[in-house]
C-alpha cells in the first residue's frame, strides 16, 4: 500500500499510470484517516449533513465499483446502491449493522485492485458498456470515469480530514 502522506510523483506522461497512482494514494489516505477511530466514532456523524465516517467509507467502496465495474465494464454488481438506505439511488447513506471499517477497507483495496486491472487493460478513450449503469449510448469514456472517481476520492478525503479534526482536534491521526 502506498504512503498516504506522500503525493504520487511519477516520471511518466502515461495518464493511466497517473490515475492508478492517485487513486491508490487516496485509498490509502482514506484508510489512514479512518484508522484508529472507535466504533462509536465511525458510526457517529460530526457534520450537519449527517453522514458518519463509516457511511462515507461504504460510499467510496460502492462508488468505485459502480463506475468501473458496473459502469465501464457493464458487469452486474451486487447491490450497486448498497451504500444508500434501502439500496435505492439517492437515498441517505447507510451502513448495515455488522459491517466493519476493517471489512470496508479490505473491500476498498480489493476494488482498487480491480480498477488497476481495468485501467491497464483498456485504452482511456474506450467507452463504457451500455446495459449496466449506462442505459443509453454513448457511455462515458474510461478517462472521464477515472477522472470522476479521482475527484470523488479527493473531495471525500478532504471531508474525512475535517471530520477527523472535529473528532481528535487539530493534530488528527
Amino acid at each position: 500500500m502506498p504512503d498516504s502522506d506522500t503525493e504520487p510523483r511519477l516520471d511518466t506522461p502515461d495518464p493511466s499510470a497517473q490515475f492508478v497512482a492517485y487513486l491508490d494514494h487516496y485509498r490509502a489516505t482514506v484508510a489512514r484517516t479512518t484508522g484508529g477511530l472507535t466504533e462509536a466514532r465511525l458510526r457517529t456523524s460530526l457534520v450537519p449533513s449527517g453522514w458518519s465516517p463509516l457511511e462515507l467509507l461504504s460510499h467510496l467502496v460502492h462508488m468505485e465499483r459502480r463506475w468501473f465495474v458496473w459502469g465501464f465494464l457493464g458487469e452486474p454488481v451486487e447491490e450497486p446502491w448498497g451504500d444508500h438506505e434501502g439500496g435505492v439511488k439517492g437515498g441517505r447513506w447507510a451502513v448495515p449493522e455488522g459491517v466493519t471499517a476493517d471489512g470496508l477497507i479490505a473491500r476498498l483495496h480489493a476494488g482498487g485492485d480491480r480498477t488497476r486491472t481495468i485501467l491497464a487493460a483498456h485504452p482511456l478513450d474506450a467507452r463504457g458498456a451500455v446495459g449496466g449503469r449506462f442505459t443509453t449510448a454513448p457511455a462515458p469514456t474510461l478517462s472521464w470515469i477515472a477522472f470522476h472517481v479521482l475527484q470523488e476520492y479527493a473531495r471525500h478525503a478532504g471531508h474525512l480530514d475535517i471530520v477527523r479534526e472535529l473528532a481528535d482536534g487539530p493534530a488528527g491521526p
